[in-house]
C-alpha cells in the first residue's frame, strides 16, 4: 500500500504578481484597523465642536433675553450660531435642560429653582450675575418676613425664579398660601402699581423688577419702605444658593442719598447651566462670553467677580474648572477658533497613530517577510513528498509522473517573480529541485546495484 503523500500545491504561474501586491495585502489589514481607531477618535472621543447651539433665556423684555443676545453677538465672531428661545422664566430653562427631547444646550438658571429635582446630567459653567430679593411694603418697621403672615404678597408670576425663590423664603417664615394671606402672581411694574395703588401689601421683587429706576420711584412714594434682611447671614447658611449683599448709602442716588442707611439683601446667582455632553471649545466660548459680558463693575459687584466658579446647586464642570484655572489653551490663544479645533483634534490623534503606528513599522517587513518565504516553502513541501516517493520502490510509469511534477515545479520557477532581497532563497530552491531531480534519475541505478 502506497503512503499518504500530500496534495501537489497550486504554483503561482501569474506573470503580473509583483512585489507591491505582496506589500500591499500586508498592509491593508493594519490601514483597515488604523482608518477605524482614528474614526472612533475623531467622532466619538473628540468630535468637532457644533456650529450651532441653543440657549433658553427669559421673556422678551428681561434681562436673561438682553444677556443671551449679547452671548449669541460674540459667539458669531467666531463662527458659531447661538440660537436664542424665549422662555418663561428659570423655571422652564432647566425644565428644558432637564427634558432630552427639547433642543436646547444651555440655559440662564436663577439659584434656588431647582426643588429637588435630579440635576445630575447637567452642569454648570459657572455664576454670571446677582438677582437680589427686594422686599418693599407699606409701612415701616418690618424686619422680618414672618411679619408678612396675613398680607396681601405679589410674589412674581407663574414659571419665575422670583416667584419660585419667594415661596422658599416664605415657607421658610411660615407663611403659607391660605388663610389670611394671599399670594399673587405679579411682578415687575405690575406689582409696584399694585403696592402703590393698595391692591397689595408687599412686594418682593427681583433681577428684572428690582431695577435702579423702579426702586427709585418706590422709595420716593411716601408710606412705602424696603426691608432690610438684618438676618441675612441666617438665609445664606439656610439656603446656600443664597449671598448676602449691602446697598449701601446713596448708592442709588447720591445727591438725595437714597438709602439714607445700609441695606442688607439676600441674592442668588444666575448660572450658565448646560447638558453634560457640551463640546470643551464650546463651554471655553461661553464662558469668555461670560467673562465680556459680566466681568466689569456694577452696583452689585465689583469688577472680575464674574464669572466665577462656586459651586451652588450645580456641578461644575471640569472644561469650566480648567477654563478657570489657566484660560484657553495655547491653541485657542494663538489661532482663530476654527482653525485651532482642528489643529487640537489633530493632536488628540497622535496618540493612536502612535499605539497603532509602531507596532505596524515592526509587525508589517515581518509579515512581508513571511508572505514572501511561504511562497518558496511551498514547493520544498511538494520536493519532500516526491524525493519520499522516489526512494519507494517504484516502477518507471510511477518515475516518470514524479519527473513531470519536478517539470511542473521548473515551469512554475520560472514564471515566479521574488524581491531580489529574496533571490538568495530563489536560487537555493532551483539547486534543490536540480539535486532531487537527479536522485530521481539515478534511482533505477541505486536499485540495481543494490539487487
Amino acid at each position: 500500500m502506497k503512503g499518504f503523500r500530500p496534495h501537489f500545491p497550486h504554483f503561482v504561474r501569474d506573470h503580473t504578481h509583483t512585489v507591491w501586491r505582496d506589500l500591499a495585502w500586508t498592509s491593508l489589514p493594519f490601514v483597515l484597523l488604523f482608518a477605524v481607531v482614528v474614526w472612533l477618535v475623531v467622532w466619538l472621543v473628540d468630535p468637532a465642536p457644533p456650529r450651532t447651539i441653543t440657549i433658553s433665556a427669559g421673556p422678551h423684555d428681561s434681562s436673561f433675553m438682553q444677556i443671551a443676545q449679547e452671548y449669541r453677538k460674540i459667539l458669531a465672531r467666531n463662527g458659531v450660531t447661538l440660537n436664542v428661545l424665549a422662555s418663561d422664566g428659570s423655571v422652564q430653562n432647566l425644565d428644558r435642560l432637564l427634558d432630552p427631547k427639547q433642543k436646547v444646550d444651555i440655559a440662564l438658571v436663577q439659584g434656588g429653582v431647582s426643588g429637588g429635582r435630579n440635576t445630575t446630567s447637567l452642569m454648570s459653567l459657572g455664576s454670571v450675575t446677582y438677582v437680589p430679593i427686594v422686599v418693599f411694603y407699606r409701612g415701616r418697621g418690618l424686619t422680618q418676613l414672618s411679619d408678612l403672615e396675613g398680607k396681601r404678597i405679589a410674589i412674581g408670576r407663574e414659571g419665575s425664579g422670583t416667584r419660585m425663590l419667594s415661596l422658599n423664603l416664605l415657607e421658610a417664615n411660615g407663611v403659607y398660601a391660605g388663610g389670611n394671606t394671599t399670594l399673587l402672581p405679579l411682578d415687575g411694574l405690575d406689582a409696584a402699581k399694585a403696592l402703590v395703588s393698595n391692591q397689595v401689601d408687599a412686594a418682593l421683587l427681583s433681577g428684572d423688577s428690582a431695577t435702579r429706576v423702579l426702586m427709585l420711584r418706590l422709595l420716593g412714594i411716601p408710606g412705602i419702605s424696603v426691608m432690610d434682611f438684618g438676618e441675612a447671614s441666617a438665609y445664606t447658611r439656610i439656603f446656600p444658593y443664597l449671598d448676602e449683599l449691602d446697598l449701601p448709602p446713596g448708592v442709588l442716588d447720591l445727591r438725595r442719598r437714597i438709602p439714607p442707611e445700609t441695606v442688607h439683601l439676600i441674592s442668588p446667582t444666575v448660572e450658565l447651566v448646560a447638558r453634560d455632553n457640551l463640546h470643551p471649545a464650546i463651554s471655553d466660548l461661553l464662558i469668555e462670553a461670560a467673562q465680556e459680558v459680566h466681568g466689569m463693575a456694577g452696583l452689585l459687584q465689583k469688577a472680575g467677580q464674574f464669572p466665577n466658579p462656586t459651586v451652588r446647586e450645580f456641578r461644575i464642570s471640569e472644561d469650566a474648572t480648567r477654563y478657570y484655572k489657566s484660560g484657553k489653551s495655547f491653541l485657542y490663544r494663538t489661532l482663530p477658533f476654527w482653525l485651532a479645533t482642528v489643529v487640537d483634534r489633530l493632536l488628540v490623534l497622535l496618540l493612536p497613530i502612535a499605539v497603532l503606528l509602531f507596532p505596524a513599522l515592526r509587525l508589517i517587513p515581518a509579515l512581508f517577510t513571511w508572505r514572501v518565504r511561504s511562497r518558496i516553502y511551498r514547493y520544498y513541501g511538494s520536493l519532500i513528498a516526491i524525493e519520499r516517493e522516489a526512494m519507494r520502490d517504484s516502477s518507471a510509469e510511477e518515475r516518470s509522473k514524479l519527473l513531470m511534477e519536478l517539470d511542473q515545479i521548473d515551469a512554475s520557477l520560472n514564471t515566479l517573480r521574488m524581491p531580489l532581497a529574496y533571490a538568495d532563497g530563489f536560487y537555493v530552491l532551483r539547486e534543490h529541485v536540480r539535486f532531487v531531480r537527479q536522485r530521481l534519475e539515478g534511482v533505477p541505478e541505486r536499485v540495481r546495484a543494490h539487487q
